[in-house]
């Protein structure tokens, strides 16, 4: 539904109240807030900054999208080897909202999935979407500029990983196995549905699996989906959302402040979760939260309001001229070839990915994939979780062992 034009002056005139405020306090802003205090551009590449200290092997990649984005990609292998002599096939890492490859090497390299499936042999590549800050900007836009963050979820499914995968499958000449993470499983089932994309990948396995949102339960999502925050920010012109940013972190401390229940801002957002390490936040903050486009955000809140796992809705005018019809298009998960192995882990206390919504994507593919189910498990445990390596990888890596043959490519 969207705001009436007495609504969106009303709300407009005091979230730009509370901006510039925010803008203004920012200047004298004392670094209360954590996010603040953390460093916002890194110093060096991902593989320098956080992957080769622990040991591991590590290449930097380019690779250019067929719309200018220059994405970075990083290539790991096992700490007792170098990268001329991997054993196992290619895998590809999909990171979620707000966050970047780092994602997959922030705790120690016995629990870090990055780590633990280079030890085991594989040829592990991290993707970075467009937007991230171990991407390379465009080829002619400045990220100044509104058109660099005129883009969403599907972009990133359409063109961000379909080239990754291109990229891989033609430097290693075998099919990639996929594992992607909350957004990083939307943007995967997505790719999926493209019989270009599909073919070059071998299998999926897929952490806190979402293609729709009818059901979640996450309070501050919701309550912001209820303020119409997105489509705020985009009428007032604000296309890039980077928590690091001043006047970003500064709007959170106020809205917190009495506005949204922020006591607990993880459970807030992704649910309870049942393992997650409290004592490495401030560790994990070095890294993220990463920026993404406001359009990105009102995407994936049109699903929340809509219902649906379809293409980003610019309104009934707008969508005749990009898609040629009044509604956009809807991404056919029946378009998954039944022949694709596919891994799936969920949780009980998923309050993002949530079961009913799972059921949902599960009638619409064609085959049945491989289910963990683990009833404690939160959104960010499958990710974090001091426990994950016994819990999760452990049977997703059986999973793949057994598929190992499908990454070869006979001409």
């Amino acid at each position: 539904m969207e705001l009436s034009a007495a609504q969106a002056a009303v709300m407009m005139f005091l979230l730009s109240r509370l901006i510039l405020s925010a803008v203004k306090a920012a200047e004298d802003f004392d670094g209360a807030s954590i996010l603040r205090r953390k460093s916002q551009s890194p110093v060096a590449g991902l593989c320098a900054q956080l992957i080769e200290p622990s040991g591991f092997p590590c290449s930097e990649h380019k690779t250019q999208t067929k719309d200018g984005f220059i994405l970075g990609l990083q290539r790991v292998s096992s700490s007792s080897g170098n990268l001329r002599r991997q054993r196992g096939p290619p895998v590809l890492l999909i990171h979620g909202l707000f966050m970047a490859g780092d994602a997959w090497f922030l705790d120690n390299p016995n629990q870090s999935l990055g780590f633990i499936l280079a030890n085991r042999g594989f040829d592990v590549w991290v993707g970075n979407v467009r937007g991230t800050r171990w991407c390379h900007g465009h080829v002619s836009l400045s990220e100044k500029d509104r058109e660099f963050w005129d883009w969403s979820w599907q972009d990133y499914a359409l063109y961000d990983v379909r080239e990754m995968i291109r990229y891989i499958y033609t430097v290693t000449n075998s099919r990639v196995f996929v594992i992607g993470h909350s957004q990083g499983t939307i943007i995967s089932l997505a790719a999926l549905t493209q019989p270009d994309i599909v073919e070059m990948v071998g299998a999926a396995a897929l952490l806190c699996p979402i293609t729709y949102l009818n059901h979640i339960t996450a309070r501050l999502p919701l309550r912001l989906v209820k303020m119409h925050l997105d489509q705020i920010f985009l009428a007032m012109g604000i296309h890039e959302l980077n928590f690091k940013s001043d006047w970003c972190t500064r709007i959170m401390d106020m809205m917190c402040d009495g506005h949204v229940d922020c006591g607990d801002l993880l459970t807030s957002v992704t649910g309870k979760n049942c393992c997650f390490n409290s004592s490495r936040i401030d560790f994990y903050l070095e890294y993220e939260p990463h920026p993404t486009s406001t359009m990105n955000l009102n995407h994936l809140f049109q699903m929340i309001r809509e219902g649906t796992f379809a293409m980003y809705n610019h309104g009934r005018w707008k969508n005749m001229w990009h898609y040629g019809q009044l509604k956009p298009p809807k991404f056919d998960l029946s378009r998954i070839p039944s022949s694709l192995p596919l891994w799936m882990g969920y949780g009980g206390n998923d309050a993002l990915a949530d079961i009913t919504d799972l059921q949902h994507t599960l009638k619409e593919l064609q085959s049945k994939p491989d289910l963990l189910y683990l009833e404690n498990y939160g959104h960010l445990d499958f990710l974090v979780s001091t426990r994950s390596k016994e819990d999760v990888y452990d049977k997703m890596l059986a999973f793949f062992n057994s598929l190992e043959h499908l990454a070869v490519v006979t001409d």
